[in-house]
């Protein structure tokens, strides 16, 4: 499957024969290559990969470098450490050292890197468990910025962990990506209650009417940053005093899709000025709001708010 532009794999084979610019090695912190995925690499690779990994280290745990790929078919080795010289890994570990590699890989600009599952070897973490984590890692870094990678495979080394490891990443991310993506989308809008009134703003685009500031929250936004930031292009208003009021979530209530929108109550500084995306603005008074037609279910949210405001 495809995010944006990265191809996501997972396969069964030997990861030191994969044709890749970079593999990653579960590494111990002092990255030195016994067992495993790390014998199994320096083995075919040669020691030299060892020497020059040994002399970066030692590293936190979670942490990630890179060396030479020796007589390997790559360009580098990443070396994630999932554990310390106890050879124990938790979820932590096994979540930064995934997300390290992928930073460093970046940092790197390569275009193909080769994952095992990272603190099921020695560590021996549950399979499914790993896939998942590195699943998540995998989502939430490609959601980012533009990235160099082109593909990200997952290499087992047998018939169970591949059937696990299928099944975790490639089902973990097909339902974020398809099932969640449809929603529901999460909105914020606010109540600015000034002196003279509360502020509302006509839309530009459908549904159309008078509506309360506010919008969708971006990813990585919190909802008090959102209720902010719309508040300040809509308005160009900077809100104070900021309190939530009441979440909706009748899957009705927005004609386009379902959304789940949390309203909150504040105060202002500033000078009311529509912006771009408003195609009006004015400051009502509350009992003038039964005489507007108002998108969405903002009417009810304002008669809430009337509601909420009777001794």
């Amino acid at each position: 499957m495809k995010i944006k532009s990265t191809e996501i794999k997972v396969v069964m084979g030997d990861i030191t024969e994969q044709k890749a610019d970079a593999i990653v090695n579960a590494a111990n912190n002092k990255l030195v290559m016994g067992g495993g995925v790390a014998g199994a690499i320096k083995k075919k690779g040669g020691r030299i990969i060892e020497d020059e990994a040994v002399k970066k280290g030692p590293i936190e745990i979670g942490q990630a470098i890179a060396t030479g790929g020796g007589e390997l078919a790559v360009k580098y080795v990443i070396h994630a450490s999932t554990m310390g010289m106890d050879f124990k890994t938790d979820e932590i570990k096994i979540r930064n050292a995934a997300k390290n590699s992928l930073i460093l890989a970046e940092r790197l600009k390569v275009s193909s890197i080769v994952f095992p599952a990272l603190g099921c070897g020695t560590g021996g973490f549950e399979l499914l468990a790993s896939a998942k984590i590195m699943a998540q890692e995998v989502l939430k870094h490609l959601r980012g910025e533009s990235s160099t990678l082109k593909e990200i495979v997952f290499c087992l080394n047998n018939q169970e962990a591949f059937t696990v490891f299928k099944k975790g990443v490639m089902g973990y991310l097909e339902y974020v990506t398809t099932k969640l993506s449809g929603g529901p989308f999460v909105t914020v809008d606010v109540i600015i209650e000034l002196p003279e009134g509360i502020v509302i703003i006509k839309r530009s685009n459908p549904p159309f009417g008078w509506a309360l500031p506010g919008g969708f929250v971006d990813y990585g936004e919190s909802l008090e940053d959102a209720v902010k930031r719309e508040a300040k292009e809509e308005t160009n208003l900077d809100l104070t005093q900021v309190r939530q009021f009441h979440t909706y979530s009748d899957p009705k209530r927005d004609p386009r899709f379902h959304t789940v929108g949390t309203v909150f109550i504040a105060k202002a500084d500033g000078r009311p000025k529509a912006g771009d995306d408003a195609a009006g603005i004015k400051i009502i008074k509350l009992n003038e709001i039964e005489k507007l037609e108002f998108a969405f279910d903002h009417k009810k949210i304002l008669a809430d708010y009337l509601a909420a405001r009777k001794p």
